[in-house]
Formats: structure tokens, C-alpha cells, sequence
């Protein structure tokens, strides 16, 4: 009973305070994510209120947070609308592979850390938070814009990705032989590929299911059916993220809008939950002595984020705002990039690895909800438009120059 009462006292006060931070955040129009974050570090371990019980608690909570953010983003697209953008931006997945997972590959080599480690830093630098992403984008009113869904096909081809590279890297991890770990990246595709055809093929069926005029019981049906398949997906060795992902695309039209407003206010709070526990993970004192490597890794990701977002915005024929969005939008790292450094340490890979790891996330958590913020903001705007004017005043001042050392030539004009 003891234990009891300290588990609800330490969960009331978490969820308060952070009722509390989202309060000053709406004061001070920003994100309450990086404050979220910060909360995180305060209770976890080496922080100044270490929670006693409920870190377990706050642990399936934040998972379930992960998952209610994947499920009400897949809400907002239909399934043929998923594969359209995907074939539309294959090319741009590839490039946003290339220019992120170059970084952390590059720095664990050049540190000597072998190249497992490199393979594990790669994922690391790689993957975009999709839950911190979603909630950027539906906090910012960015849902609707044109950049969005290039956002989207690029934050599925990392998932599907992270599909295939998780089971490689824990074959990696763990010495596994070839052929041990071919069959787990083949487990992994073949439980991808199922879960699309069915949510393309079979998606008005899912919908008769899981239809009701009573909202309990549409609530009911839509998250214990993401909760299935993303632990279905989750067993077979695929992101939970991308099981939950797809059941919310298998659903569209009316139903997807009347799910999606019941799923938003329980989607917020186990979110908020999520981003603490993700704070609860990162020992304050490990952070120091790997402070300066992990904000020159953070630096250079934030670059190569925001080309592959201005790379595939303008391969999609979006202007020069919509690029600059949809690069910062990719910025925020997150769930995946945890999960794959404790998978690496846990191996052994490096023990420097988790703190760099955890670092560098905590880092482009906390920085790319307040970029999108700033950039949402009127003064951003006009600056952006004061700067285009000047820029595209200097482009035409050298016809006006080059004219001048000829002045008679051109009275003659």
C-alpha cells in the first residue's frame, strides 16, 4: 500500500507540474517540449527529485505516448495518398539517408570507436523523431501546409528504414552469423509489406470494424487496434511507431476526423509523459565531459536536416518558405535515436556512445521545437522577405554595373 501511495503521489506531481509547464509555455508562445525535456532530467537519475517508483509506470506511458502520436499522424493521410508521396520522394529518402547518417558514421570512426559503433552513430544522427515532429507540426497549425506531406513521406521512408536497420544492427551487435541476420532483416520487410497491403488493400473493411456512433466505443476500437498491430510489429522486429502509423492510414474520411478529435486530448497528455520519460533516461552528469563534441555533431545535423528538407520541398515544387519549413521540421531528434544507442551500449559498443548519444538528442529535442516556433513567427516572415528582396537586388545590380563603363554604347541603345 506504501509503494501505492508514493506511485500516485510522484505521478500527481509529475503530470501537475507539468500541467504547470505548459502553462508558462502558452504564456511565453513557445513549445512546452524543450520544458518537458528539462522536467525529465530534473526526476531522473542524478537529477534533483529522482522519482522512487513510477519511472516503470512513466516508461509503458511514454511508449504509448509514441504510439497515439504515430496513429493520429497516419490519421491525416489515406493510404494511396502514403504511397503516391512515397514514390514521389524516394529520391529524397535516399538523400536525407546519405547526408544524416554520413555524420555520426564519420564521428565514430574518426574516434576509433570500430565500425559496429559507426553503424549505431549512423542510426543515431539519421533518424527524425516522428512523434516530436508530429507534434510540431500539429502545435504550429502546419498540418495543412504544402511542405507537410513531404515532411511526411520523408519521416515514413526513415521508419521504413528504421524497419530494416534495426534488425541489421542487433545482428551486428550480437556477432549473429550471415544467415541469421538475413532472415531477421526478411522477417522485418515481409511484416512491412503485409501490414501496407493491407491497410491499402483491405482499408474499407478495417473501417467497417472499426466504425461505431458511439464515441466510447470508436475510442475503444481505434487504439486497441493500433495497440495490436503495433506490438504485432513490434515482435516481429518493426517499429511499433510504423505498426501504429499504418492502422492510422487504413483509416480515412469521417471516421478518421471523428477518431482523430477523440484521440487528441489522451494523445497530449501521454506525449508530454513521453517527453519526460525521455529526460528521465539521461544522467545530468554524463553530459558535461561530451557537452562540446555532441553540439558540433548537433550543428552539422541541423545543416544536413535542413538541405534534405529544402532538397526534397523543391523537388515538389514548394517555395522558398515551405523549403525552409519542411528543414526545419526534420530537425528534432528523438524515440528512434534512444532506442538505438541503448541498443549499442547495452552490446557494449563503446561506453562513451550512450552519453554522446543521449547528449546530442537532448540537444536537437529541445532546439528543433523552438526553430519551428521562431520560424512560424510574423518577424521571421518579413525578415525572410526583406532578405529575398535584397538578395534578388544584388542579383540584378551587376547587369546595372556592367553597363556603366560603357555609357556611350549605351546612349547608342
Amino acid at each position: 500500500m506504501h509503494e501505492t501511495a508514493i506511485l500516485f503521489l510522484e505521478l500527481g506531481g509529475v503530470v501537475l507540474g507539468l500541467g504547470v509547464l505548459g502553462a508558462l509555455a502558452l504564456r511565453a508562445g513557445i513549445s512546452p517540449i524543450p520544458l518537458y525535456l528539462i522536467a525529465g532530467l530534473a526526476f531522473g537519475q542524478g537529477g534533483l527529485l529522482p522519482l522512487a517508483t513510477s519511472e516503470e509506470f512513466i516508461s509503458v506511458g511514454a511508449e504509448l505516448g509514441v504510439i497515439l502520436l504515430l496513429l493520429t499522424l497516419g490519421l491525416e493521410y489515406n493510404a494511396d495518398e502514403l504511397v503516391g508521396s512515397l514514390r514521389g520522394n524516394a529520391r529524397a529518402g535516399i538523400v536525407d539517408l546519405v547526408l544524416n547518417a554520413a555524420p555520426g558514421a564519420a564521428c565514430a570512426l574518426m574516434l576509433g570507436w570500430g565500425p559496429v559503433a559507426a553503424v549505431a552513430m549512423a542510426g543515431v544522427t539519421y533518424a527524425t523523431s516522428s512523434g516530436i515532429t508530429a507534434k510540431v507540426l500539429s502545435d504550429l497549425g502546419w498540418i495543412g501546409n504544402r511542405e507537410t506531406p513531404v515532411v511526411l513521406s520523408l519521416l515514413v521512408f526513415e521508419d521504413l528504414t528504421m524497419a530494416l536497420y534495426l534488425p541489421i544492427l542487433t545482428a551486428l551487435l550480437a556477432g549473429l552469423s550471415l544467415l541469421s541476420g538475413a532472415l531477421t532483416v526478411a522477417i522485418a520487410l515481409a511484416t512491412v509489406t503485409v501490414v501496407l497491403v493491407v491497410a491499402l488493400r483491405f482499408g474499407k473493411y478495417i473501417e467497417a470494424f472499426v466504425a461505431s456512433p458511439n464515441s466510447e466505443v470508436l475510442l475503444l476500437k481505434v487504439i486497441g487496434l493500433a495497440m495490436l498491430v503495433a506490438g504485432a510489429a513490434q515482435q516481429l522486429q518493426v517499429s511499433a511507431a510504423v505498426g501504429a502509423f499504418l492502422v492510422g492510414i487504413a483509416l480515412s474520411g469521417e471516421l478518421a476526423e471523428d477518431a482523430r478529435a477523440l484521440l487528441t486530448p489522451i494523445r497530449d497528455l501521454f506525449a508530454a509523459v513521453f517527453f519526460v520519460f525521455f529526460g528521465l533516461q539521461t544522467d545530468p552528469g554524463a553530459i558535461p565531459p561530451v557537452a562540446g563534441l555532441a553540439v558540433l555533431l548537433a550543428v552539422v545535423s541541423m545543416a544536413t536536416k535542413l538541405l534534405t528538407g529544402i532538397y526534397a520541398a523543391k523537388r515538389a515544387g514548394i517555395g522558398r518558405a515551405g523549403r525552409t519549413r519542411a528543414g526545419i521540421a526534420l530537425i528534432p531528434r528523438g524515440e528512434f535515436n534512444i532506442v538505438i544507442a541503448g541498443l549499442a551500449v547495452g552490446a557494449g559498443a563503446h561506453p562513451d556512445l550512450g552519453p554522446l548519444a543521449a547528449t546530442y538528442v537532448l540537444i536537437l529535442a529541445a532546439f528543433g521545437p523552438l526553430a519551428a516556433r521562431v520560424a512560424s513567427s510574423p518577424p521571421f516572415s518579413r525578415l525572410g522577405e526583406v532578405l529575398r528582396g535584397a538578395f534578388a537586388g544584388l542579383r540584378r545590380r551587376p547587369d546595372v554595373t556592367a553597363a556603366q563603363p560603357e555609357p556611350e554604347a549605351s546612349k547608342d541603345g
